[in-house]
């Protein structure tokens, strides 16, 4: 139990810093001495279609990567690591 806990807290802390990160980057975009936390790369594999008549497949996968949400996710990762030892 104690070791699911520490791996729920982890996962917990790790997707809030996708997320908070992302958020950051969007209202960051347009404020012109913060629109750098906004940069990124887009990684991944385009949009792939099959079409075979009577059906249809688009298969794809795309993560994007902001500067922001390297930050969060260190800021996450630094929170988990004090407060994950009283878990």
């Amino acid at each position: 139990m104690d070791k699911f806990k520490k791996t729920f807290a982890f996962l917990f802390f790790v997707i809030s810093g996708i997320i908070l990160g992302g958020f950051l980057a969007e209202v960051c975009q347009n404020i012109p001495y913060f629109n750098w936390m906004s940069w990124g790369k887009d990684i991944g594999i385009e949009n792939w279609n099959v079409d075979l008549y009577v059906i249809r497949f688009h298969i794809g996968f795309m993560i994007r990567a902001t500067l922001s949400q390297m930050v969060t996710i260190s800021l996450a990762l630094v929170l988990f690591s004090k407060i994950g030892k009283n878990l």
